[in-house]
């Protein structure tokens, strides 16, 4: 397969979080290790996710932070920094509000331990594991195979 552009890469993210919207999140200033959150995702903001999670949550109190996504498919891997803060509009509440977030929070909608959380994406790099036909040729063989080779890299800023 070609090299995919920037541009192409990014793309092809927002599609595959679309499609699987687990990443591991982690706040850059902490000790605690990253921890798997659902993305909410607004087809008309690619700059920013978003995340319901509880008061008492270690990622609650925002900041710097680093999110890492894998494909469900293993091609396409997203290392993304950028800020954490609370969302406090409440038509962005609303928006992404759902049965399956209502039934992990007993209080609904008005809980007190209920948070959004709004990421801001600074930057981001990606990558895919789909070497192209030479690439495969050469893994097969047990020939050496160069980076370009084995798919597609992009650092990108948002």
């Amino acid at each position: 397969m070609a090299q995919l552009s920037p541009e192409e890469l990014t793309h092809k993210f927002w599609e595959e979080l679309a499609d699987h919207p687990v990443v591991l999140i982690g706040l850059t200033e902490s000790d605690h290790h990253h921890v798997p959150m659902r993305a909410q995702l607004d087809k008309s903001a690619h700059g920013q996710i978003w995340f319901f999670t509880g008061r008492d949550h270690r990622i609650s109190r925002g900041g710097r932070c680093h999110v890492g996504y894998i494909s469900e498919g293993q091609e396409l891997y997203a290392s993304l920094r950028g800020s954490l803060t609370e969302e406090a509009d409440a038509a962005v509440i609303d928006k992404h509000w759902s049965s399956t977030v209502a039934a992990t929070y007993p209080g609904g909608r008005n809980d007190p331990n209920l948070i959004m959380l709004r990421f801001d994406i600074g930057d981001a790099e990606f990558w895919t594991d789909d070497p192209t036909l030479k690439g495969a040729f050469k893994l097969l063989a047990g020939m050496a195979v160069s980076p370009e080779e084995m798919g597609s890299h992009a650092e990108v800023t948002m």
